[in-house]
C-alpha cells in the first residue's frame, strides 16, 4: 500500500474561512493535513495547538498518485488562505501542474 501525507501549519483562514462536515466553518490560525492512499486523498483542519481534526468539505477525493495529491495539499492551503468558504475541489484534473516558481507552503 502506498501512501503518504503533508502537514501545513499558520495557515490563516479569514473571513470565509474553510468548510468543514464536523463543525461547520473554521476561521483563525489553522492547521491543513492531507494523507494520501492511493486512489485517495483526504483532507483536514484543525485549530493550529487543537487536537480535534475536521474533514474540509468535499473530502475524501479521488486522487490517483502522490504528486497530484501534493498539489490538491497545496490547492487547498491557497484556498483557505483566500478566504472564500473552501472546499476541497472537486474537478482538478491529474495533468494539472503548478506554475514553475509558484509559492510553496
Amino acid at each position: 500500500m502506498t501512501w503518504a501525507s503533508w502537514t501545513t501549519t499558520g495557515v490563516f483562514a479569514g473571513r470565509g474561512g474553510v468548510r468543514t462536515e464536523e463543525a461547520g466553518v473554521l476561521t483563525g490560525d489553522l492547521t491543513v493535513h492531507t494523507t494520501w492512499s492511493s486512489p485517495e486523498a483526504h483532507v483536514a483542519v484543525q485549530y493550529s495547538g487543537g487536537s480535534d481534526w475536521f474533514t474540509v468539505t468535499g473530502s475524501p477525493v479521488h486522487c490517483e498518485s502522490e504528486e497530484f495529491s501534493r498539489l490538491l495539499h497545496q490547492t487547498v492551503v491557497d484556498a483557505v488562505r483566500a478566504e472564500g468558504a473552501a472546499t476541497v475541489p472537486q474537478d482538478m484534473h491529474e495533468d494539472a501542474r503548478r506554475v514553475p516558481g509558484a509559492p510553496a507552503s
